[in-house]
């Protein structure tokens, strides 16, 4: 295997929850109004050191999306999805962003997310942007 190369980012900082490494910046949240399985997602224009898996159709609660499951190069884990396609025409502004599962990030504060026992969990995506 080749030599793992990763940025390193400056500020107010989102980065896994397992190994620290960083994901991406607070300026770069476009919407903190996504939910997922997990719970809170936050949607922004852009993050490193991910690598994205493979593409596939999902059924979401905005209406069908071609999505990859994106994951941390540190260590493998995932870490949320990046929207690829939106099938609908409201839904085109996702395109190209990625959406990081608050549960699987620690925060710039150092932070982790947790749910609460009582707590509905439902399906993948926004419910108001």
């Amino acid at each position: 295997m080749g030599r793992l190369f990763v940025v390193n980012l400056e500020g107010k900082i989102y980065s896994c929850k397992h190994c620290k490494t960083h994901l991406a910046v607070v300026e770069d949240i476009v919407s903190k109004s996504f939910h997922c399985r997990h719970g809170r997602a936050y949607l922004f224009s852009k993050v490193v050191n991910v690598s994205a898996g493979k593409n596939e159709d999902r059924m979401m609660t905005t209406g069908l999306h071609t999505v990859a499951d994106i994951f941390c190069v540190g260590c493998g884990s995932i870490v949320g999805w990046k929207y690829e396609t939106a099938h609908e025409k409201n839904q085109k502004y996702k395109e190209g962003k990625s959406v990081l599962e608050r549960f699987k990030v620690s925060g710039p504060d150092g932070s982790n997310y947790w749910l609460s026992h009582g707590m509905h969990v439902g399906g993948s995506d926004a419910d108001d942007v």
